[in-house]
């Protein structure tokens, strides 16, 4: 149970794992509550998913959840795998009006500070009504137990992956679409345009960067609630930003072969399935040091990590890989081999079949 289909990181982890369950051990049924593209639903329903849209437009369409109870009380559901704060919830009260045998909730991470109403309902609705409740980053998993107080042995670390992609695209194309000189530097990101992001401190630091480099632009893929602050912001600094927008998976391999340096200025992240994309690709990345980051780059070896909110230390990290093209190479070879060893979609859905079935046979037990 997820929002929606494949908009955002979450999304399209909980899509890529119901499309990957060994058929020979799971039927798989995805449930999106609100409305999703109807390219991605038919797409899943090819592969041999079921699709159970809910098409809830608001918080009180509270019948709209008739079809999921229904399906839950047949019978014919054995896990119930929820993902994010909304869905977790419904899946805990879910738990008292069917007798689904295992329910997991799946956090996809978030500040932690703040928001006292969201730790009590981690910790006393979802927490305890799941059979587990699972982390993408060790640092999450801490930040469940010391913060939220939610106890140790519900919470499973469960590694995000991605699918097996070659490096590659066209980058001179896109340059030339935007009038990109062949040799001028280019700094990108990837990613949802809201306050997490911080954005705004990348801009901040490419600002800093246009004396040295006089031809650079920074390459800002993606849309949200932040964009027209933002692109005030990059007006305001002199940033030389390009906004260009949400684009489509099959773009990104070209829009990323255009970027010399990939930066991820966020304040805080879980395990974003935008950087593997980005080590995938072989891109060397400056990166700010929070949440699940460090645990899958090593400052110095696959990419620069430097402390968050901190445009003087983005600034100094993109520069000096800008003037480095042999370190350049060095780090994005290097985070590809990492994401190709340790975070690959497979292992993620392996990881997860097995829970599935040791907490159903656990279940079975009781």
């Amino acid at each position: 149970m997820v929002d929606c289909l494949m908009t955002s990181g979450a999304e399209i982890l909980a899509t890529q794992v119901a499309l990957g369950l060994d058929r020979s051990r799971f039927e798989s049924t995805l449930c999106s509550t609100r409305a999703s593209l109807a390219a991605h639903v038919e797409a899943a329903r090819r592969a041999g998913v079921d699709v159970l849209e809910l098409d809830r437009r608001t918080r009180f369409d509270v019948w709209r959840w008739a079809p999921l109870v229904r399906l839950l009380r047949s019978g014919r559901v054995d896990v119930l795998h929820a993902h994010k704060i909304g869905s977790n919830l419904w899946a805990a009260i879910f738990s008292y009006l069917a007798h689904v045998p295992v329910v997991i909730a799946h956090e996809h991470t978030w500040s932690f500070e703040g928001r006292l109403l969201r730790r009590l309902a981690d910790r006393e609705l979802i927490a305890r009504r799941v059979d587990a409740f699972l982390a993408v980053s060790d640092s999450d998993r801490q930040k469940m137990i010391e913060i939220e107080g939610i106890p140790a042995e519900k919470i499973r670390f469960v590694p995000n992956g991605i699918p097996d992609r070659a490096p590659g695209g066209d980058g001179s194309r896109v340059r030339a679409e935007l009038g990109l000189a062949a040799d001028a530097p280019v700094v990108g990101t990837v990613c949802s345009l809201r306050p997490q992001k911080a954005v705004d401190v990348a801009l901040a630091a490419v600002a800093r960067l246009t004396a040295d480099h006089p031809q650079l632009r920074f390459l800002v893929v993606g849309d949200g609630p932040e964009r027209s602050r933002l692109e005030r912001e990059a007006d305001r600094l002199g940033a030389p930003a390009l906004f260009l927008g949400r684009r489509s998976h099959e773009e990104i391999p070209d829009l990323l072969a255009t970027m010399d340096v990939v930066v991820s200025s966020s304040s805080f992240e879980g395990t974003p399935l935008a950087v593997l994309e980005w080590m995938a690709a072989a891109k060397p990345i400056v990166a700010t040091a929070v949440g699940g980051i460090p645990s899958i780059i090593d400052d110095g070896e696959q990419g620069v990590l430097v402390p968050p909110a901190d445009p003087a230390a983005l600034a100094a990290a993109l520069s000096r890989l800008l003037g480095d093209a042999g370190e350049r190479r060095r780090l994005g070879d290097a985070a590809r081999r990492r994401q190709q060893a340790e975070f690959r979609l497979q292992r993620t859905i392996d990881i997860l079949q097995d829970l599935y079935e040791t907490l159903y046979e656990a279940a079975a037990a009781r």
